[in-house]
């Protein structure tokens, strides 16, 4: 089954999960504190309308339930079994559960995988007799499963959940935990969580999906440690994210990939950079804290979300004002002026000292009255999508008394609020809280959550559609490889990168290959000069390291001293490597020189890099990554991102590069990394980019094949 078959039927086969008819117990216990007891007690005190067949053959009744010695002897049908037993015993309970049909298991057990070798051998023979009964797992252990609308609560957590919006998966039974302590003290009901524990089976994958289609979910959140199938996640992701955000937070992306790699590119790229090109291709927000990840999800679940970037700021303070202006600048939002009618009505109602522009600022002696006038006027501006309120506790101000004001408002443009103080302004904080508007301590946190919501909306308002990759000769690229495979070599030649990049649409300057001086002569009076003399051997990736590369020679004379110094260095540093001879190259003059590459990521796949170009682009590390293949858009993404994208641009009378041209070719070595998957790195370094209008050329290129 692909992944798209897969993904289709997720839903329905997590609908046993979610909402089964039938719920056994198994390890059901009399002992209240114990697992079997808590989960009993939750399933009956959340209302949960189907039947309950709690499963111990030590017991005849349990809260008022009658008790089954086990899963078989039950007289009624099983959708789902909740399983709190030891953990050498669940697989025969596993058995028992599928001889008796059932369809979903949460497994609380611990002892698996996370106990050693004996644990995990016990979990793949857990899940090897559950496949083969048709049966879906969660866990094992884990919290458990809860859906607040299906009235199902099999998880030993101690906090009842409050019924809301707010959908959450995580790896993380700890977090879980905080979750319903968190929603419980900021009144942010939940609709469903799943504590994937060790997710023998079902994963954070199928979770996003069966929340992305369930009715009740607003914003969904997911804590997750690691992905087994990257590619999937992005595709399932990037579907749900055009429908409601999705906010991630993930720990330990700081380890880079154990490969060892021969590319800039590689050296470059580590999981932080696959996980952070994934969410980027998927339209996934995501969170940097815990801290902000919460916040984010108080702000989806609570407010509409920004439908465009321009920001007011209302303030009685200049000065946390201007800090959130430059936070404002700083990120994708905007801090427009206001209206030339919004304006006028602000000079009636502030006095002169006020600032009438964007950030307002309602001078130190505002009160309620004043803060609620001026607001309602930003309300009313066209030009404004989303707000943030801040106060500062003065002797003239309640901040209880402006933030019931600012509840008032009926509005569909987002709000939020910073009220700066801890005791001063507490009552003020807790009534915007229980009238769902989201507080911040510091304005800059308030302006993060503001730039989420509206990144949200600038992914979804995105085609959906796949552009048309570019045109290319791709039986010319394949006939290459073809040859190399059947010659088994684990390296391509200089000639046959130069053909596979130019089957894909890629430039290359004029050039011949020498053997001898006399050779190279020659050479020079057909390609011209100025030239560049490169070093051509199968076992040399990093020429200029070896002093392989000599540029700019104008002269016949330079031309032999160079090619004789080449040979000489290379010979001393390489006594054994294979030269076939120095290449010959039009030297490329009056242009941008970039490095565009690709590596292969082991859960994402084939990741693209783009970056100025030269020998520092490993130290100065200001690159940009994305999964491949890209679209257009997303190559414009990447080359604005990057630090030093201002020198593409053109600065002090400077001509813009040829953007296009650098699109096109980002865009053309994306669906080469996805068209071969044998290719594990390649690199364009230095690729020219001349004037706009006047193309791009790849001076020097490397593909490296999977060894």
């Amino acid at each position: 089954m692909d992944s798209a078959e897969k993904s289709s039927n997720i839903d329905s086969m997590l609908d046993f999960l979610f909402r089964p008819r039938a719920v056994a117990v198994v390890g059901a216990s009399r002992e209240p504190g114990k697992v079997g007891h808590t989960v009993l007690e939750n399933l009956l005190s959340a209302g949960f309308r189907g039947d309950i067949y709690p499963v111990n053959p030590k017991a005849q009744e349990i809260l008022g339930l009658k008790v089954y010695p086990s899963v078989s002897e039950i007289p009624g049908g099983v959708d789902l079994a909740v399983i709190a037993v030891r953990a050498p015993l669940v697989p025969r309970v596993i058995e028992e559960c599928g001889k008796k049909g059932v369809r979903a298991a949460v497994i609380l057990s611990a002892g698996f995988r996370e106990s050693g070798r004996e644990g995990a051998q016990l979990e793949r023979e857990v899940l090897s007799r559950a496949r083969s009964f048709g049966i879906r797992i969660v866990g094992p252990n884990c919290l458990g499963v809860l859906d607040t609308y299906s009235r199902l609560n099999v998880t030993f957590a101690a906090v009842k959940p409050l019924r809301g919006a707010v959908g959450f998966f995580s790896q993380s039974g700890a977090l879980c935990l905080h979750l319903l302590e968190w929603s419980r003290a900021e009144k942010v009901g939940l609709s469903r969580f799943v504590s994937l524990g060790n997710k023998c089976d079902v994963s954070e994958v199928e979770c996003l999906r069966a929340l992305g289609e369930d009715p009740h979910t607003r914003v969904i959140l997911g804590y997750i440690e690691g992905i087994d199938d990257g590619r999937a996640f992005v595709e399932v992701a990037r579907e749900v994210s055009r429908k409601k955000p999705v906010v991630i937070f993930k720990s330990g992306v700081t380890g880079a990939g154990a490969r060892a790699a021969s590319s800039h590119t590689g050296s470059l790229a580590g999981s932080e950079q696959a996980f952070s090109a994934a969410v980027k291709k998927a339209g996934v927000i995501r969170a940097a804290t815990l801290q902000e990840f919460f916040d984010l999800a108080l702000f989806f679940a609570l407010q509409p979300p920004m439908e465009g970037p321009a920001v007011a700021v209302l303030t009685n303070s200049g000065g946390p004002g201007i800090v959130a202006a430059d936070a404002i600048e700083r990120s994708a939002l905007e801090i427009p002026a206001l209206g030339p009618e919004s304006v006028d009505k602000l000079r009636q109602i502030l006095p002169p000292y006020a600032a009438f522009y964007n950030p307002v600022d309602v001078a130190g002696d505002a009160d309620a009255e004043r803060y609620e006038k001026a607001l309602q006027i930003l309300l009313e501006d066209p030009k404004i999508h989303g707000l943030l309120v801040i106060l500062s506790h003065t002797a003239t101000v309640d901040p209880a008394e402006v933030a019931e004001r600012i509840t008032r408002k009926k509005t569909e443009k987002p709000l939020t609020a910073c009220f700066l103080g801890k005791d001063s302004v507490k009552k003020g904080t807790t009534l915007l809280k229980r009238k769902g508007v989201p507080v911040f301590p510091y304005p800059e946190e308030a302006v993060a959550t503001l730039e989420k919501s509206w990144l949200f909306t600038f992914f979804s308002r995105k085609s959906g559609g796949k552009e048309s990759p570019p045109s290319v000769d791709f039986k010319r690229a394949a006939a290459v490889m073809k040859q190399v495979r059947q010659e088994e070599r684990s390296h391509l030649y200089d000639h046959e990168v130069r053909e596979i990049l130019e089957a894909y649409g890629f430039r290359f300057p004029r050039a011949l290959l020498a053997r001898t001086t006399e050779e190279a002569l020659l050479a020079a009076k057909v390609v011209g000069y100025p030239l560049v003399l490169k070093v051509v051997s199968p076992e040399i990736q990093h020429k200029t390291d070896l002093g392989g590369v000599k540029v700019n020679i104008r002269t016949e004379e330079e031309l032999i001293r160079s090619f004789q110094e080449i040979l000489l260095r290379v010979r001393k540093a390489l006594p054994r490597a294979t030269i076939t001879g120095i290449l010959v190259q039009e030297m490329i003059t009056n242009a941008r020189e970039v490095i565009l590459g690709f590596t292969r990521d082991p859960q994402f796949g084939p990741m693209v890099m783009f970056g100025l170009g030269g020998i520092y682009v490993e130290v100065l590390r200001d690159v940009s990554f994305r999964l491949a293949p890209l679209e257009p858009e997303e190559a414009r993404e990447m080359i604005r991102e990057i630090r030093g994208f201002g020198l593409l641009r053109g600065v002090r009378g400077e001509e813009e590069a040829d953007l296009p041209a650098l699109t096109s070719a980002l865009v053309a070595l994306s669906h080469l990394a996805a068209d071969f998957p044998e290719l594990v790195e390649g690199e364009v370094n230095p690729f020219m980019v001349r004037r706009r209008g006047e193309g791009a050329v790849a001076v020097d290129a490397r593909l490296i094949l999977e060894g």
